[in-house]
């Protein structure tokens, strides 16, 4: 079955370094806690918010080993008073989970974002 795989961090600020490790923490926990390889995935988006320009978050993903994987990386929306520092993904991902069983992974401040799926 194909499934979606929501997770987000937040990273220190605009700096090429804190981007690409907050960007492998996240995704190296997406995929320990949903037992995945590289082959399992078939897409990634990745979006960032407005003040993060220093680096594509698709960079850490390919550094992670997935250079067959399509990537794509989005400047999300100028909302005021929204989280700062955030880079979110979403992952299609081929599984034998239920949607119930998937593990959607929200890390350091961007937890208070889905406090309803965080794990």
């Amino acid at each position: 079955m194909v499934r979606a795989i929501r997770g987000a961090i937040q990273v220190e600020g605009n700096d090429r370094d804190a981007i690409l490790s907050g960007v492998t923490e996240l995704v190296s926990e997406v995929m320990e806690r949903n037992g995945l390889t590289t082959d399992d995935v078939i897409s990634v988006i990745f979006t960032a918010t407005p003040d993060l320009t220093a680096e594509f978050p698709a960079l850490a993903a390919r550094k992670l080993g997935f250079h067959e994987v399509p990537l794509i990386c989005a400047s999300e929306i100028d909302v005021p008073g929204a989280l700062p520092h955030v880079v979110r993904l979403m992952a299609h991902v081929e599984t034998d989970k239920s949607r119930q069983d998937i593990q959607h992974v929200y890390l350091r401040g961007a937890v208070a974002l889905r406090v309803d799926i965080a794990q």
